[in-house]
């Protein structure tokens, strides 16, 4: 399906008015009950956190948005998508190859519609938790 039949299909014509005057998501907070590989696992990908606060609040800047760890007293995130939107395709290839390189399992990216056309790759970590890659195209 190409994008001109795939808006007509899926999108609402003319779109819903806005409540709110949003700029977006500021972040993302995930618990981690292995607190301490999962602080590995993410410095590994992203580097060193840009935010600490004693050892159980760790956040990293990603773009406009802040990725947070804490420590959960039991269990991991499950059923979510953390999307990261990156600023073009090698950029997301490149992502891509870093997290399978730390442990992440997923799918090779590919393009798609998603809301428009882009690449996209889902990638899972090893505690469970999914991470959305996106690029438009």
């Amino acid at each position: 399906m190409d994008y001109a039949e795939y808006r007509k299909k899926f999108f609402t014509d003319p779109a819903p008015q806005q409540r709110f005057r949003l700029q977006g998501i500021m972040g993302v907070t995930l618990y981690y009950e292995d607190y301490r590989a999962a602080l590995k696992f993410v410095a590994g990908i992203f580097g060193e956190p840009a935010y600490q606060e004693g050892d159980s609040t760790h956040g990293w800047r990603l773009g406009r948005t802040w990725l947070t760890l804490f420590p959960a007293e039991e269990g991991s995130p499950r059923n979510l998508e953390v999307p990261v939107h990156l600023q073009s395709v090698s950029e997301l290839d490149r992502l891509y190859a870093a997290f399978i390189a730390a442990g992440a399992t997923g799918r090779a990216p590919e393009n798609t519609l998603m809301y428009q056309p882009v690449r996209l790759a889902l990638v899972v970590d090893p505690f469970g938790v999914t991470w959305q890659l996106v690029a438009e195209i």
